[in-house]
């Protein structure tokens, strides 16, 4: 419960830094794992207010002077790192000319920390943090027909097309005779021609994302036909193949949907499934589930909630959070990159599974 309601505060607050932006390189951001000396890092501290004091700016002199003494004052609270690292911004945070405003951040990442860095830049380095908070997997998409392809992937909560296509093989004819045998065994050729270069870019998109497993889909047999030319590493990572309707951006959110019983225990199947369930007790009328931020709260007053589903959307957690925290229910986080999740996020972006009924 805690790790996901801190990546929700996090991810708010990597949105908010994201903005900020310093009118010198005044901004520092410093990331130290878990095996990092303490002492060594107050002395990086040290040696940078040193190195600060010959900035020839007197302006970024007296801010970057300010950011570090901020952070060397901080560190006299730590006896050593978090078990999963520490990551530090401080700054000047004031968009006026002549008015500082210094803040600091010391944040403790949800998950270990791989990365030592130090950074006295125009803008916060958000991107270490970033990478904690994506998806460890990803799964490739391909929807085919002789007529149209798109490429996507699964990534974490979220469905991207990466590319969609159409094709130049020509319907059937109707016609007989020779000229039609003629032609039938040109259209395989194009057919065969397009197989082959949806195959290359496959292979050249998804070994980009170092993808764990492959969903292929379609309609009729041309999926079929085509995984023929697959690349064998590409062939060997296919662990689904479905019918579908469509083979554009719809088609890809088709064949995930199709397929949540081999992604039964990935974050975007479990989202879909609770998403579902949440909307089909409330197009029942149960009362063990309540939505919308006052019944919501009620709910959590009575510590009564069972899972909480949050929207990413959602931006009043921080007021829910004590509520959260003395219920301790199983929180899960909505992205908008489903379908479903998107409709969760228009129709009330906070709601609860009730363990018993509010009244």
């Amino acid at each position: 419960m805690k790790s996901e309601l801190e990546k929700i505060k996090l991810k708010r607050l990597l949105e908010e830094l994201k903005q900020i932006k310093g009118k010198h390189t005044e901004l520092i951001s410093i990331y130290v794992p878990a095996d990092f000396n303490i002492e060594k890092l107050k002395e990086l501290v040290n040696q940078e207010l040193g190195t600060a004091q010959n900035i020839k700016s007197r302006t970024t002199r007296r801010n970057v002077i300010a950011a570090l003494e901020k952070i060397a004052q901080e560190l006299k609270l730590y006896k050593k790192i978090p078990e999963n690292g520490l990551v530090i911004f401080s700054g000047n945070v004031s968009p006026e000319e002549g008015r500082p405003e210094y803040k600091i951040w010391l944040i403790e990442p949800p998950e270990r920390l791989p990365t030592k860095l130090y950074r006295c830049d125009k803008e916060f380095v958000i991107q270490p943090l970033l990478e904690l908070l994506e998806a460890k997997y990803n799964y490739g998409l391909i929807v085919i027909d002789k007529g149209h392809c798109a490429i996507g992937i699964v990534r974490g909560r979220n469905i991207e097309c990466l590319k969609e296509r159409d094709s130049i093989v020509p319907g059937k004819t109707r016609k007989g005779g020779q000229s039609a045998v003629r032609f039938e065994r040109v259209r395989e050729n194009l057919a065969r021609n397009w197989y082959k270069s949806v195959a290359d870019d496959a292979q050249q998109i998804f070994q980009k994302f170092n993808i764990k497993g492959l969903l292929i889909g379609g309609p009729g047999p041309s999926k079929e036909f085509f995984i023929e030319y697959l690349p064998v590493g590409l062939k060997e990572k296919i662990i689904a193949i479905r019918d579908t309707g469509y083979t554009d951006d719809y088609g890809l959110r088709e064949l995930v949907s199709k397929s949540l019983d081999v992604l039964k225990h990935e974050e975007i199947s479990i989202e879909i499934s609770l998403v579902n369930s949440f909307f089909e007790k409330v197009a029942k009328n149960s009362n063990l589930v309540v939505y919308g931020v006052e019944k919501v709260k009620e709910a959590l007053t009575k510590c009564v909630v069972e899972k909480l589903l949050i929207s990413e959307e959602f931006n009043e957690v921080d007021e829910l959070y004590n509520l959260i925290e003395k219920c301790q229910p199983e929180v899960v986080l909505v992205s908008t990159g489903t379908q479903e999740g998107r409709q969760f996020a228009e129709f009330c972006k906070i709601g609860a599974f009730l363990r018993t009924p509010l009244d």
